[in-house]
């Protein structure tokens, strides 16, 4: 038997349900990206977010969002469609798009135990770290495989170098 999909979450259910896995005893882990072109780099660091804790919360910037910090030709695939695909990942609670330029006002609103980012970020550049901290979270940082990630992908794809795996080079 599968389970049905993580709920997408509007901004403004987002208190409630916090409260409720709160109020259920459960931690809950908070990740966000654009997730423009789910890859394998994705799969594996929502896993590892979510073995972080509870119930794994996944934020994806909104398309004007993603546009914003990715340039005009992104992303690629829409926010209603990639808010679909994180929803169907068997790791993931609940999805929600957020339309701002910072996650900061979703992860305030959600008030996570754990903020997961990938390994590139320094734990002190992390949208909101000293707030979590402050409230007695934490920020992990999570594993990261080399070579893997949409732009990557993006630039394979527009210049034909095969997949990651090919001998080809990139």
């Amino acid at each position: 038997m599968t389970s049905p999909p993580a709920p997408i979450l509007v901004a403004s259910e987002l208190g409630a349900w916090a409260n409720a896995q709160r109020d259920a005893g459960r931690s809950i882990v908070f990740t966000n990206g654009c997730f423009d072109l789910l890859h394998e780099g994705h799969a594996r660091s929502i896993e590892e977010a979510a073995r972080l804790g509870d119930v794994l919360l996944v934020a994806t910037n909104s398309d004007a969002s993603a546009r914003t910090l990715k340039g005009p030709d992104r992303p690629v695939v829409g926010q209603d469609a990639r808010a679909a695909l994180l929803a169907a990942l068997r790791w993931v609670d609940a999805v929600t798009i957020f339309d701002a330029p910072s996650v900061l006002d979703t992860i305030l609103a959600v008030r996570p135990h754990i903020v997961a980012k990938g390994g590139e970020y320094d734990e002190t550049k992390v949208v909101g770290a000293s707030e979590i901290q402050a409230w007695g979270g934490r920020v992990a940082r999570l594993s990261m495989i080399e070579g893997v990630g949409t732009t990557h992908i993006l630039s394979r794809i527009r210049h034909g170098g095969g997949n990651r795996d090919s001998p080809t080079k990139d």
